[in-house]
């Protein structure tokens, strides 16, 4: 019988990381999204663990468990592919295959991009690869969406952190009800845009009830983490987006450069990120990308939250996946 999953803290890039891991075998790296921690894994360590495979989600920096660099400037994608290169060489690993959801994706893909030679496969939900030179600033996404799009609405300090943090319960039920596929109200999913004068939970109501994937314990569990950090709660987070420009900036030594280990992408047709501008050309054209594309897999009626809404499709599609890497043994 598998053990049960197991919390522990590792010092990394001068930072401690708390990671939940379950397993023995090759190394599967999850990473969560934005507002998220390891345990929005919680579906996939039982499974992944008993086919074989050692199974670790950090909470990544800045997030929950984890320390929260107050540099603004220390959440760069850089940044955060060190995390990822820097932790699986502190499990004693060489190599691993890397998952990521929402910003998690991003996270996966650049690592991808910058360390082949230790990511022996990667795993996009929700989110797919860009090209360097076409990461949107928020410069960019201003012009595109207006100034109440929440990625630029995020830009303000001290803003949204307060909203985010004054109450945690409703922040979480609000947020992953509104990312939910089967939430009630718009036909077409669309991200959030603040109108003027408002504020960012005044576009996200308060659901009647939870989808069916959610339960009030779940809802617990991310407040519990998240409430170590105080009124900064959501600081950390928020200050990846606040690295957007940056990132559009380092990146860009790496424009033609494609993504050349196995990979996989899943996005629910409910998901807010298929609404946004581009998404109906660079899909696809994701093999243009990714030479080694596996497959491109879409899910009916899910939403936002890929593996937590779909827990059991994501997870034979990963084990699928995995199965056919060929040096995984």
């Amino acid at each position: 019988m598998t053990a049960a999953i197991k919390h522990g803290f590792v010092e990394v890039n001068g930072n401690t990381l708390h990671v939940a891991e379950q397993g023995e075998g090759p190394l599967v790296l999850l990473l969560h999204g934005f507002p998220e921690s390891w345990y929005s894994w919680r579906h996939q360590f039982g499974p992944l663990a008993a086919a074989g495979y050692r199974v670790v989600a950090p909470d990544q920096r800045g997030y929950a468990r984890s320390e929260q660099p107050e540099d603004v400037g220390a959440y760069t994608l850089p940044h955060l592919v060190g995390d990822v290169i820097g932790l699986i060489h502190a499990l004693g690993e060489e190599r691993a295959v890397v998952v990521g959801h929402d910003w998690g994706a991003p996270v996966a893909w650049t690592t991808a991009l910058f360390r082949p030679d230790v990511v022996r496969a990667v795993v996009g939900l929700s989110v797919p690869p860009t090209p360097p030179a076409a990461m949107s600033p928020p410069s960019v996404t201003r012009e595109v969406y207006g100034e109440g799009f929440y990625q630029v609405y995020f830009q303000r300090p001290g803003v949204a952190d307060a909203e985010l943090a004054r109450d945690l319960p409703a922040t979480f039920r609000r947020v992953l009800a509104s990312g939910s596929g089967d939430r009630p109200g718009a036909a077409a999913p669309r991200p959030w845009v603040i109108p003027d004068g408002a504020t960012l939970m005044d576009t996200i109501p308060e659901p009647e009830r939870l989808p069916g994937w959610l339960t009030a314990a779940d809802i617990d569990a991310f407040v519990s983490d998240y409430a170590r950090h105080g009124d900064r709660a959501f600081t950390g987070p928020l200050n990846w987006y606040r690295n957007l420009q940056r990132n559009s900036e380092l990146l860009t030594a790496f424009q033609g450069r494609s993504i050349d280990v196995p990979a996989l992408y899943v996005v629910g047709d409910r998901d807010m990120v298929t609404s946004l501008r581009g998404m109906d050309r660079l899909l696809p054209s994701l093999g243009d990308l990714m030479p080694r594309l596996h497959r491109t897999l879409t899910l009916p009626g899910c939403g936002h939250w890929t593996q937590q809404e779909r827990p059991d499709e994501v997870n034979t599609a990963l084990l699928r996946f995995l199965d056919r890497l060929p040096d995984l043994d």
